[in-house]
Formats: C-alpha cells, structure tokens, sequence
C-alpha cells in the first residue's frame, strides 16, 4: 500500500476528525440545535404527507332525467311573511315545483328576533294568472273592478294585518329546498301571490315594496370541502327606493371524489348581478330573481394522497442534510475556539 500513496484519496471511510472525538459544550449546542431543527421538519414533512390534495378533471354531463336541489335561505327585512310566495318557472315553461318542495317561513322583528314561523305547502303559484296582473296590470283593468265588488272581509282582514305588520317593521326570513326539473329555468321570491286589488291596497303602489334582502345561503347542491357559494352572506339593503334584482347564474354540475371512493354529486356556480329601478310608468311589480342555467361541463374533483416512497425520499433528504449542516457547524465553532484558546495561551508564555 506504501507503494501507491494516491490511493488513499479514494477512502471513502476515513477516521474520525479530532473535534468528533472530543465532548465539548459547543458541541452539545449544536446537538440539541440540530435535533429541534430535525424534528421540526419531521413534522412539517409529516404533515404535508398526510394533508390531501386535490385533482380537477373536466367532462362533458351524460346526467339526465334528474332534478337539481336549489337550497334558499333569505332574510327579508321590509316585508311580512304574508305577502312573500316562492314561484319557480323552468325552460318548458312548466309553472310549478316538485311535490317534495319545502319551504318555510319565520317572521322576523325589526331587529331579526324569530316572532313566529310557518310552514309553506302552497307558496308557488300553480297558474300563471296572479303573475301575469302584477306584470299587466292595466291590461286587466276590467278584472279589478270586478275583484272590487267582491272584496271580503278576509281580504280586509288580510289588508289591516299586513299594513300593521309593516308599521311595527315586521320581516321574513324564507327557508328551503327547491327540487326543480334540470334545465335552465328561474326562481323568485315576490308579493306576486297576491291579488293584484289586494297588494294596491296594501302598498298603494309599485315603487312602495321594498325588497331589500341577505342573502344567508343559496347552493344548488351539498357543500364539498373547499367549495365557494359566490352569493353567500350578499346584503342588498334599499332606501328611499325600489327595483327588481337579478341574479344571473351559471350552474356547474359537480362531483367531489373524497379518498374513500365516496362520489358527492353536488353543483358549483357563478353569478352576475343587475338591479332594475322601479320608474313611475313600470307595471312590473318588484322581485328578487335567480335566473339560472346549467353548463354542459362536468367538473370532477378527487381527493388524492402524496406517495409513500416521495414522503421517505423527502425525509432522508431533509434529516440527512441537517445532520451534514450541523456537523459541519460543531467544525467550524470547535476550531473557533481552539484557535482562540491556543492563542490566548501563547499570549501568557509569552
């Protein structure tokens, strides 16, 4: 071996440097320095490998004969429940809900306490009648007139409850599940379930329904983990004024894949606002609209896990190279210091 000295270079297991064979207190700092390091990011690593990700795949929508849950929950500061009706239109023009519709309705104090509460089972207009004289009414001047001679004393009674209602500030909060028909279609929520004589009567003009609104909830779907319901906590408060709200939405039929293999069909969607001020000369009455339509897109979304062998290989990595940095570190201070100490002590033999 004496014969080839250059050998020796190519040791990959040489001794023990000096400064690893002593105990000093330097290197007991950089120890424990080094195993809070390594065991800080052995958590981080950790729990980057057990926290899910997920993966956006996009396809066209096969779904068909299925209806589409629409989730409402409203507030209603301005207007009792009495006059508020929940009317649903969809694209073939059919005026009506799916019999397992619920909704229900909570009046409301002026300052949002609960006074009551009441179960809806005939909200949506079944006809097109009561819609079509909120829209024109003077084209039914002749049935109004009619409807003068016949106005009883329910309706009196209707009229007296309703406008005390208002003066003590009474508001609605409407909740529930719409199951429509899944084609494009509409939603609104008005005083057009009232007889167009009585809603005069009541509010002496178009321009005095105020439909002021929050807006605590609206989904087309179960929420899955991530998702965002554009439309959540929206407060639209009016004053000295009043108009039709429009919602325009565009419902993206969803599945959520979770890591067990359950499948979640449930839809996202997007939405652009326009409000339309009541004028002098409209015969509309004013709403609040949801007019929606459903992309032919399907979105699926799969929860997926890190790889086993990615999160050993990161681990190594991480551990490893603390422990070359820190060893590296009690080098540097253990020859610090015994240069400091050897020249201190020349300094006194001198």
């Amino acid at each position: 071996m004496a014969r080839i000295p250059s050998l020796k270079s190519l040791n990959a297991f040489p001794h023990a440097e000096e400064h690893l064979l002593k105990k000093t207190y330097s290197g007991a700092i950089v120890t424990i320095l080094g195993l809070i390091i390594m065991f800080t990011l052995f958590v981080h690593e950790l729990q980057f490998y057990l926290t899910t990700y997920t993966v956006h795949q996009m396809s066209v929508d096969l779904k068909r004969g299925e209806t589409l849950p629409i989730h409402i929950n409203m507030s209603f500061p301005s207007l009792p429940c009495e006059v508020l009706s929940v009317d649903a239109i969809d694209m073939s023009g059919k005026h009506e809900v799916d019999l397992h519709t619920n909704i229900w309705k909570l009046r409301l104090d002026r300052y949002g306490h609960i006074i009551g509460t009441e179960y809806l089972s005939d909200l949506v207009e079944k006809e097109h009648g009561a819609h079509h004289d909120h829209d024109h009414g003077h084209e039914h001047h002749d049935e109004q007139k009619k409807q003068e001679h016949t106005f009883n004393e329910d309706a009196e009674k209707m009229v007296k409850s309703v406008k005390q209602a208002l003066e003590n500030g009474e508001g609605c909060r409407v909740y529930g599940m719409l199951d429509v028909q899944r084609v494009a279609g509409n939603f609104h929520i008005s005083v057009h379930g009232l007889n167009i004589f009585v809603a005069e009567k009541i509010f002496e003009g178009s321009s005095h329904v105020n439909v002021s609104h929050v807006i605590h909830d609206l989904s087309f779907g179960p929420k899955y983990p991530g998702i965002h319901n554009p439309l959540d906590e929206t407060t639209r408060i009016l004053h000295d004024t009043s108009g039709t709200f429009k919602y325009y939405i565009k419902v993206v039929p969803t599945e959520y894949r979770y890591l067990s293999k359950k499948v979640l069909p449930t839809n996202q969607f997007s939405v652009t606002e326009y409000f339309l001020p009541i004028r002098p000369t409209d015969r509309a009455w004013p709403a609040v609209y949801f007019l929606y339509d459903l992309s032919p897109i399907t979105v699926t979304i799969k929860e997926e896990r890190r790889n086993f062998l990615h999160f050993l290989t990161r681990l190594c990595a991480v551990l490893g190279g603390t422990f070359a940095m820190t060893g590296m570190l009690d080098r540097w201070m253990y020859r610090l210091i015994e240069s400091v100490t050897n020249s201190k002590t020349r300094s006194v033999l001198r």
